[in-house]
């Protein structure tokens, strides 16, 4: 390996690895309220799926938004302006009360868009229970995420890592205190799971505010003075943002859609669909962790002016993406039918979740590969094209697959959950394919010639 090759992967892992960390245990609250949930019975399990398929697109849309402050700050510390940081920041924060207030408004109001999509009543109340409890953690946990950029934007990982893993120690017990019951608390089944989550989301908040006022960031001066809203700035802000949150958007909520329709299908196949979720979104965590290092690092490299560094890195990122996503599939066949019998005993979603295995092991490596590009790309402040590839492989491409295969549109052709899930992979096939080049043309047009 060459060694600026292998620097740069140095650089990329020693960015990469906290942030797979807190990405892990991020994912690993959803896990333990699907256990949970799970252990209560399959109508709880529904709930927090259904309700989950709202909420985490929904509040990874606005923080996507938030998000456009990482590679303006990566470039900002690349050209050595960090005076400039924390009015950038400031804004991020303005936006994320902003939206943050709307989108809890909208999520406590949402019991409608269940039933419009013929989902049965009893479901519908156990996912509202859920899901009012959770939307008070959304403006937290929107406030948090612009500090956590503000640090990732100036390459330190560690304090997202911190705080995560300590809101998944904490998660563990509120959620079976709440879920189960105990200590003056009745057993609140999903909507326990709920409470806990926006909990933790408002410890996660504190802790960072922690990070930023008594350590190494508080050198940028972001609670010195008080920045009102600038329309101006935030108009900037949002303009690069809105993309990536919509690009987010887009694959979360192809995944979210999904789920609303197998919802159909009753809760046993539901619960079934939200374990090879999870398990899945697992594996999806170091891939993803590895796109925002990738972005961090190539802002940082066009801000110093070396473009040709930057397209390196994002071609380390998507090979490494890829290498781990073989290793991947290997486990996750060996190891996914045990892996399954911890989320439930019940017998039907043990063997429709097994039953889903095959299939989402064979799209692991795109999926990989095409967060790293997207990363990349934000990396260079290119947003809106990348969005656009997302929105056309996951809608136009991908969900009419879905659609076709499993709801049985045309006479022979209901696979049920399985058509579901090939086209999800679909998706995710046409995107990576879609990114990479897009990633080599932005990449071969900015990069100086070797």
């Amino acid at each position: 390996m060459p060694g600026e090759t292998r620097n740069e992967l140095t650089q990329l892992i020693r960015l990469a690895a906290p942030l797979v960390v807190a990405q892990l245990a991020q994912m690993g609250m959803g896990v333990v309220d699907t256990i949970m949930a799970g252990r209560v019975g399959a109508l709880e399990l529904s709930g927090v799926a259904l309700g989950g398929a709202v909420l985490w697109p929904t509040l990874m849309l606005v923080s996507g938004i938030v998000m456009s402050t990482t590679p303006i700050i990566a470039q900002l510390n690349g050209a050595n302006k960090l005076s400039e940081v924390a009015g950038v920041t400031r804004q991020g924060l303005w936006i994320a009360l902003a939206l943050g207030t709307l989108l809890t408004l909208g999520l406590q109001n949402a019991g409608s868009v269940y039933l419009a999509l013929g989902i049965e009543a009893d479901i519908v109340d156990v996912t509202m229970d859920y899901l009012r409890a959770a939307s008070w953690g959304i403006v937290p946990v929107l406030g948090y995420f612009a500090l956590r950029y503000l640090c990732e934007g100036l390459s330190w990982t560690k304090p997202a890592m911190v705080i995560a893993a300590a809101g998944l120690l904490l998660k563990i017990p509120l959620n079976y205190w709440f879920v189960f019951g105990g200590l003056g608390v009745p057993a609140m089944g999903a909507e326990g799971c709920g409470w806990s989550t926006a909990l933790v989301m408002l410890m996660e908040l504190l802790a960072m505010v922690c990070v930023v006022l008594f350590s190494r960031i508080q050198q940028v001066g972001l609670f010195r003075q008080f920045s009102g809203p600038s329309l101006s700035k935030i108009g900037q802000l949002v303009r690069l943002g809105l993309p990536i949150g919509l690009s987010i958007f887009v694959e979360f909520g192809f995944f979210a859609v999904v789920t609303l329709l197998i919802g159909r299908l009753g809760s046993e196949t539901v619960a079934a669909h939200q374990i090879i979720n999870n398990i899945s979104g697992l594996i999806f965590m170091v891939p993803l962790g590895l796109g925002m290092a990738t972005s961090i690092r190539v802002g940082f490299n066009v801000g110093a002016g070396d473009r040709l560094a930057a397209r390196r890195t994002g071609w380390i990122a998507m090979a490494t993406s890829a290498g781990f996503a073989l290793v991947s599939i290997v486990l996750l066949l060996a190891v996914g039918p045990w892996l399954i019998e911890l989320y439930t005993e019940q017998a039907p979603v043990i063997a429709i979740a097994t039953s889903l295995l095959s299939i989402v092991a064979c799209f692991l490596v795109f999926d990989g590969v095409q967060v790293n590009a997207m990363g990349a790309l934000r990396g260079f402040k290119d947003t809106a094209v990348p969005f656009g590839i997302a929105f056309s492989c996951y809608w136009l491409l991908g969900f009419p697959i879905a659609w076709v295969l499993g709801f049985g549109y045309f006479e022979n052709i209901d696979l049920g959950v399985h058509g579901y899930w090939l086209g999800l992979a679909a998706g995710l096939v046409f995107a990576s394919a879609a990114l990479g080049y897009r990633f080599h043309r932005v990449s071969r047009l900015e990069a100086p010639s070797p």
